[in-house]
């Protein structure tokens, strides 16, 4: 077994609201998904900490200091810590009108001072907050220069709301959201906020549908038609994809595809989240993770203190499995014995 402690293994609880609700299954409570995470082991080895999304009926974000207190007494308790924490955004779509990226930015401010709410109770020594642009392709697609002038406007407001808490924002890659839903598309509004306090998240699920050019065909990498047997093919893709997010990227999730698009509840479609020991997965999640975990001369980047398993979407009665979260870990263990390191 390998002695790395680093990066530390998180559990995202986000997977018990997301694609939840109304119009699917239950939500999972936040108890539910910290206890799953809590007794989760593997030949000794269990999670660091979990991944929190910044909204009901999880986290009440206008709860103040009482609100952030009980979520850092509730985490502590199960000896877990909390790493990066989703903002709330999507009430404010950026490519809506002013009072929507008023409500943005005001989710972002109020999510990054949550944040340090978490690192002063000491339950948070690391982590980023994750944003979107809480607009479609579709909109984007109507004025695509118009678009990412006010996407890249608009960030740059956040990122520097962000620095004034000592947060960094990062932006999660998938082919959902305008402005982000292509790997070039992506990397342009990167280069464009051009701010330290900006990032990229990158989710193994999400951005192996970017080389698949869902949503923008002329972004593709792999063929039309492509062979899945064929692995130098996927790799080399993978390659030409990761060497240009990668030196922007600043999280990490650890995640499984099959190739295809879902969604559910209210969450449009994206890369659909499979299982880590899904007979149909498209990745060798263990390989295909260095290209995010190590430059291109296999030297580890240590981007980041923390990695992530997220798996949305799947059946209640699946997540309601204490064997589901033991075989999620055995995979991030995985990844870790390959490309962790020791401090």
């Amino acid at each position: 077994m390998s002695q790395n402690n680093f990066p530390k293994l998180h559990n995202a609880t986000w997977p018990g609201i997301v694609g939840k609700g109304p119009d699917s299954e239950p939500v999972i409570s936040l108890d539910e998904m910290l206890q799953f995470t809590a007794n989760a082991e593997v030949d000794g080895v269990k999670f660091d900490g979990v991944d929190v999304g910044l909204f009901e009926p999880h986290v009440n974000l206008e709860g103040g200091d009482d609100e952030a207190k009980r979520l850092a007494d509730k985490v502590s308790a199960l000896g877990l810590k909390i790493g990066s924490v989703v903002a709330p955004i999507w009430g404010g779509p950026i490519l809506g009108s002013d009072e929507d990226r008023a409500t943005y930015l005001d989710m972002v401010e109020k999510s990054c001072k949550f944040a340090q709410k978490l690192k002063d109770l000491g339950v948070r020594e690391y982590g980023i907050v994750r944003v979107d642009t809480a607009s479609s392709p579709e909109q984007w697609a109507k004025d695509p220069k118009g678009s990412q002038k006010i996407i890249v406007e608009t960030l740059k407001e956040a990122a520097n709301i962000a620095g004034n808490y000592g947060e960094r924002l990062a932006a999660e890659g998938e082919i959902c959201w305008g402005g982000m839903h292509s790997w070039k598309t992506m990397l342009e509004t990167l280069e464009s906020v051009n701010s330290p306090n900006l990032g990229f998240q990158a989710d193994m699920a999400h951005t192996l549908l970017y080389t698949m050019g869902y949503n923008f065909p002329e972004h593709r990498i792999l063929p039309e038609g492509y062979d899945w047997q064929d692995r130098s093919v996927l790799t080399a893709a993978l390659k030409e994809m990761t060497a240009a997010l990668r030196p922007w990227t600043i999280d990490f999730h650890v995640a499984q595809n099959d190739g295809s698009v879902f969604g559910s509840g209210s969450h449009d479609k994206t890369g659909r989240h499979c299982l880590a020991t899904d007979p149909h997965g498209k990745l060798n999640v263990v390989e295909d993770a260095a290209h995010w975990l190590r430059d291109e001369n296999g030297n580890l980047t240590k981007a980041f203190k923390h990695i992530c398993w997220d798996g949305c979407m799947f059946p209640n009665a699946v997540m309601g499995k204490q064997q589901t979260w033991n075989d999620i870990l055995a995979a991030l263990i995985k990844v870790r014995n390959a490309h962790g390191w020791s401090e």
